[in-house]
């Protein structure tokens, strides 16, 4: 796109030098406009026709290909959820937080407290741990995970909301 930029200046420089050598100086002045004018509806049309193409949407339409890309993204959730500890941090945690947040509108840099009540009322004392995005273990690589019960009893009551 930049070359065709470049180039369309130099076109319009070109026909600027010619329209001088006319006698008539107003010429000039015409034929620059002209030039950039259609150098600009050049570089317009370009753009137009180079998006349209760019943009491929028949695999995101397909059906098949959404069930194979959900499908692929579940099980490695369920590996990371029976995985370390470390990989439930590091994956799930945040998505699951983030999914939590976004539910329930409650925002934990709003008012720590409340966020912290919706969570315990949602969850309850024994899933919000492995949901709390600030209870990240340092040592997680040795620790197992919560297990495929754990994620999906918290994606159940996600769910429900």
């Amino acid at each position: 796109m930049n070359r065709i930029g470049a180039a369309a200046v130099v076109v319009v420089l070109g026909v600027q030098l010619l329209a001088l050598a006319h006698p008539d100086r107003h010429v000039a002045l015409w034929m620059g406009a002209a030039a950039a004018t259609v150098a600009l509806l050049t570089l317009r049309w370009l753009v137009v026709r180079d998006v349209g193409v760019a943009v491929d949407d028949s695999r995101a339409r397909d059906p098949a290909e959404t069930l194979r890309r959900w499908r692929s993204k579940t099980e490695i959730m369920i590996a990371r959820a029976d995985s370390t500890r470390s990989d439930w941090d590091k994956y799930l945690r945040p998505m699951l937080a983030r999914q939590f947040e976004l539910a329930t509108g409650a925002r934990k840099g709003k008012d720590p407290r409340v966020f912290r009540a919706t969570a315990v009322a949602l969850f309850g004392e024994q899933l919000w741990p492995w949901v709390d995005p600030d209870n990240v273990s340092r040592t997680g690589v040795e620790e197992p995970g919560p297990g495929r019960a754990v994620l999906d009893d918290v994606l159940r009551r996600l769910e429900g909301i």
